[in-house]
Order: C-alpha cells, then structure tokens, then sequence
C-alpha cells in the first residue's frame, strides 16, 4: 500500500498525485491539515531520511518563523518538535511505498522505483 502524505493545494504534491495516476499507482492521500501527523511516521521518516531532509527550510512556513524558533532547531528532537507544530514545515511529499519512503518529488528516482 502507498501512502502520500502532504497538503492539497501544495503544488509539489500535485505534480505527484498525477504522476501517481499517470503510473497506475493507487496510493492513499494523508492530508496533514485535516489529519495532522503521525508522530510514529514522522519519527520513521527523521530515522530513514534524516531530520535535515525531512525538515523544509526553503519553504513559507520555515520563512515565517523567528529566528529564535529556527536557531532552535539543531537536532533530530527539537526538528520533530517543530514539524509536530508546524506540519507545513515537512517537506513533500513524502510517500511511503511500503518497501521505504521518499522525501520530496523527483520523477526519475520515482520511476526507478518502479
């Protein structure tokens, strides 16, 4: 089972929707604003793919912060404590295929995979 996880109106997460489709995958969409986080999940993807993949320092959410709240951020803990309170901070998509997780949408590696 393929798990997507992200928000909606994310741009990124649309491009991978539709490559899903495109591709005959079938995978569940987990929707972060309406579903919040998995903490066991997202405690998985800062294992597999490291907190510095999984946290989205480019992105609007991280920007907004303050710089005491980003300085804060050094390790694995303090990375998943904020992406816990900002779930807009993770990076995505993240899929889980079942047999490991992708961060981020990249339709080479993608079709590799397949």
């Amino acid at each position: 089972m393929t798990i997507l996880y992200g928000i909606p109106n994310c741009d990124t997460v649309k491009k991978a929707r539709l490559w899903l489709a495109e591709h005959g995958r079938d995978a569940i969409f987990h929707n972060f604003k309406t579903q919040g986080v998995p903490p066991e999940s997202l405690a998985r993807w800062i294992q597999v793919a490291g907190w510095e993949t999984v946290l989205n320092r480019k992105g609007t959410t991280w920007r907004k912060l303050d710089a005491a709240t980003q300085a804060a951020v050094v390790d694995a803990a303090s990375a998943q404590a904020l992406m816990l309170a900002h779930p807009s901070a993770i990076k995505r998509p993240v899929v889980d295929w079942g047999s490991g997780i992708t961060v981020g949408f990249d339709a080479d590696a993608w079709s590799a995979r397949n």
